[in-house]
Formats: C-alpha cells, sequence, structure tokens
C-alpha cells in the first residue's frame, strides 16, 4: 500500500503541474489579447482624429464639389498628437507611431500603432515583452 500512495503523490503533483502550466499560458494569452483590443481602440480614436484633419482639395469645375485631402505628415502629428493629449504613452510601454501610418490614397488614414505587453508571471522567458501591432483606418468624405 506504500508504493501506491508514493505513486499517487506523484500524479497528483504531475496534474498540479501540468495544470499551473496551462493556467500561465492562458494568462499569457489573454494578455496579449487585451493589450491587441486596448491598442486597436487608441489606433481608432487616433484614425478618427486623423481623418478629421483633412484640408480641402483644388476644385477643377465651377461647379464642382471640394475633395478631402490628407497627407502622410499630417496624419502622422495629429495621431501623435491624439496619444500624447489621451496620455496613452502613460499606459503601453514603447508605444510608437509606426512608419506604415500614412495615406494611400489622399482620403483614407491609416494609423499604425506599436506598443509592447509584458504577460504576467512568465515575463522572466521574455523580459523585453512581445511587441504588438494594431493598424485601423478611417475615411474622410465631404458631404452635403
Amino acid at each position: 500500500m506504500g508504493t501506491e500512495d508514493g505513486q499517487m503523490t506523484m500524479l497528483i503533483i504531475g496534474f498540479v503541474m501540468l495544470a499551473l502550466l496551462v493556467s500561465t499560458v492562458v494568462m499569457a494569452a489573454s494578455s496579449l489579447y487585451i493589450g491587441h483590443k486596448k491598442l486597436l481602440s487608441l489606433a481608432d480614436g487616433a484614425s478618427m482624429a486623423a481623418a478629421g484633419s483633412y484640408t480641402l482639395g483644388q476644385v477643377e469645375t465651377a461647379g464642382g464639389v471640394p475633395t478631402a485631402v490628407l497627407s502622410g505628415d499630417r496624419i502622422r502629428n495629429v495621431a501623435g498628437d491624439y496619444l500624447t493629449r489621451t496620455g496613452a504613452f502613460g499606459r503601453f510601454d514603447g508605444l510608437a507611431v509606426s512608419a506604415a501610418t500614412g495615406s494611400p490614397d489622399g482620403s483614407t488614414a491609416v494609423v499604425v500603432l506599436t506598443a509592447v505587453v509584458h504577460p504576467p508571471v512568465v515575463n522572466f522567458l521574455v523580459p523585453d515583452g512581445i511587441r504588438i501591432e494594431a493598424a485601423s483606418t478611417a475615411r474622410s468624405r465631404l458631404t452635403r
């Protein structure tokens, strides 16, 4: 009966270790997911602010309709100002506006943000954290 008790103890210890490992992986994955969703929400706000910073384009004909024109530099500046105003640099580690931020067609604001997430418990395995990226687009359109 003594050997069975020892085997049962080892089996219980093994199951506890497995449960702790699974819990740690789930916590790390959840931390990454939540960090990405927060960064995506921030990118959405920055792209909306950038889309609202358009300038009026040239009107070709006398009865023509003016168009909203966005420039890449202006989008990057407005996105950076938005992040500063909302205090995002204090909430995210390594937050930056990516070089991919800009306007591919002159009327769409594309904001790409990067940040670093530090998952709990496994932080000693990745001391520099895990870099995440979130992109959001918003379009400027003038209507009457």
